[in-house]
């Protein structure tokens, strides 16, 4: 008896508008909870599920980072008094839980997915392997990157400036909940705090401004990936992939 080998997966083509061939889209972990205290909250899944697929099937690939907030803390948990490291790990694994969420939407309305985890947990997903996620890309699905570096004392902000570069995207789409961008203080506590519609990667560093950790940004600056901070509203994902100008363009201008 021959068995024949499965079709290849073909990417969506390339949608005529979209200026980002690759991009990786970071969320932070209370962006899926909705209206709830904690946990994940499945419209809200399903609706950010919906926009990454729209994204998708203009031709951009899509990875994604997503944070365990909504779970767990590692710092906080260190502050009240457990081993940092150990803090760590398990906000690693609060990232997988979101991680497999997702993807269980995304695959409920057809989407090809990967849930790649920087530590083992082969039931579940498979290892973090640079090249493999690559061609997920390449194939058209969408890779979900989970547990972080695989270290402690690192956020899922560098994570995804990592694995940004390592997966060579052309920027960072940084999803924020309930800010519309990067303020020169606390919105929600500062009333007098000002948008900044742009800003430069060494700026955003030197004033302290929480766009992502100094780590992070860093990393970013030094290898001149762009990072567009956003409100996760509706359709701002799609928006700011077909190169709307909302939020604020975090980036280093080019020497000449």
């Amino acid at each position: 008896m021959s068995v024949k080998p499965d079709a290849p997966e073909k990417p969506a083509p390339a949608g005529a508008g979209s200026p980002f061939p690759r991009v990786l889209l970071k969320l932070s972990g209370e962006s899926l909870m909705g209206d709830r205290e904690y946990g994940v909250d499945t419209r809200t899944v399903a609706a950010i599920a919906r926009e990454v697929l729209d994204v998708r099937n203009t031709g951009t690939e899509v990875a994604i980072v997503v944070g365990g907030g909504n779970f767990y803390r590692g710092m906080a948990a260190a502050a009240d008094g457990m081993d940092r490291a150990t803090a760590d790990y398990a906000g690693m694994l609060a990232t997988l839980l979101n991680a497999l969420a997702l993807q269980d939407a995304l695959e409920k309305l057809g989407a090809q997915t990967r849930v790649q985890s920087a530590i083992a947990v082969s039931e579940v997903a498979e290892p973090y392997i640079r090249r493999r996620a690559i061609r997920h890309l390449e194939k058209g699905r969408v890779v979900l990157f989970a547990a972080g570096t695989g270290n402690p004392f690192f956020t899922t902000d560098t994570a995804a400036a990592l694995r940004a570069l390592e997966i060579g995207a052309e920027a960072i789409l940084m999803a924020k909940n309930g800010v519309k961008g990067v303020y020169d203080g606390d919105p929600r506590t500062e009333a007098g705090a000002q948008f900044i519609p742009e800003i430069s990667h060494l700026e955003a560093i030197e004033r302290g401004l929480r766009v992502m950790d100094t780590t992070a940004l860093s990393l970013c600056m030094d290898n001149g990936v762009p990072i567009y901070v956003f409100e996760l509203a509706d359709r701002n994902i799609v928006r700011v992939a077909s190169g709307d100008r909302i939020g604020t363009i975090v980036t280093t201008p080019k020497e000449a």
